[in-house]
């Protein structure tokens, strides 16, 4: 492919709109989680029949899996309205009594990195989410004064990809934690023909499966891969994506067969080449390669660890024969080197 032909490929100034246009808003059109969904259905249907507001909801998981898309289904099926925020937005107490303040009963009110709330704010929401009121401090120095500030009932739902950070004490003030699962690829599959759909693209059933099993599980990933290979077609003119383009625009992306990025590489060959394979501890390989702690354990680790290319051991992280296989790397014998 040329240079002028990559420069030309768009890059979506408004793929949050796009984003947000794929989502869906009920349960019956949510792909995936299916034990999920079912159980959240019956807390649902429980929850409106008796004429209460939902129980507290905990989500946690690997990032990109629909966490966020999933609250507002919540929301939608309790109809009722939702208000998001994030853990760093929420600087001080003040800034979450505003936000409890525009709630009406039954509400939700959604906090995306939940584990990332201040030590302040997260105490504040014990009585507020236990017996839906805050008690605050007003004035200063001799005028000051406890005011008890009463809240309407609200569902607060938390989402985190570190649900191991939650402080004991907030974790067991959620009544519901679910934990989100890796997509396999049939659901991977729906969710590209169902995008594209929305998309006005045409895709082959050969090429959405190609996409699904290169999306690292995760529904993000295979959205933006999808809006990446519609980029293609569009620039070469191809009526219909293919298994023959999705090989050839991903192949130019530098995403393998498996789904693995550069990233993905880096972090394998940098444990084969400087540290035999390993064990190699998580701080010593973000130095390594240039990135922070939390994006490789958040981001990175949890789908080579899926897949079975990395083992976690009391000692580091070890690359696993089945991961140089896949690079084609001879698998060293570990106790003629000892």
């Amino acid at each position: 492919m040329s240079d002028d032909l990559l420069n030309n490929i768009s890059l979506d100034d408004d793929e949050e709109q796009l984003e947000r246009s794929i989502r869906p808003t009920r349960l019956s059109q949510y792909i995936g989680q299916e034990q999920l969904k079912e159980r959240l259905n019956v807390y649902i249907s429980a929850a409106k029949q008796r004429e209460e507001p939902l129980d507290h909801v905990l989500l946690y998981g690997p990032p990109g899996l629909g966490k966020t898309t999933l609250a507002m289904v919540i929301a939608n099926e309790m109809e009722v309205n939702i208000r998001t925020t994030t853990g760093p937005a929420i600087e001080k107490q003040g800034d979450l009594l505003a936000l409890l303040n525009e709630l009406k009963p039954g509400d939700v009110l959604f906090i995306d990195e939940i584990h990332r709330l201040p030590k302040t704010v997260e105490e504040m929401l014990y009585s507020a989410m236990e017996d839906f009121y805050v008690d605050i401090i007003v004035g200063d120095g001799d005028t000051s004064r406890p005011v008890h500030f009463p809240l309407p009932p609200f569902t607060l739902i938390g989402a985190t990809t570190r649900g191991g950070m939650l402080s004991q004490p907030l974790r067991d003030r959620f009544g519901i934690v679910e934990h989100m699962n890796y997509y396999n690829e049939d659901e991977l599959g729906e969710i590209v023909v169902r995008s594209a759909q929305i998309f006005n693209t045409d895709i082959q059933a050969n090429g959405a499966f190609e996409l699904a099993r290169r999306s690292h599980g995760t529904p993000r990933i295979a959205n933006r891969l999808l809006r990446r290979v519609r980029d293609f077609a569009m620039v070469k003119g191809q009526a219909s994506i293919d298994i023959d383009l999705v090989d050839y625009a991903l192949g130019l992306l530098k995403i393998d067969h498996a789904g693995l990025d550069q990233v993905d590489h880096k972090i394998l060959m940098t444990m084969i080449n400087f540290y035999n394979g390993g064990p190699v501890g998580i701080k010593t390989m973000a130095a390594n390669i240039g990135e922070e702690v939390d994006t490789l354990e958040s981001m990175y680790e949890p789908y080579l660890l899926q897949i079975g290319f990395l083992q976690r051991t009391p000692r580091g992280r070890v690359v696993t024969q089945a991961a140089y296989d896949h690079l084609k790397v001879p698998y060293p014998n570990k106790e003629e080197q000892k």
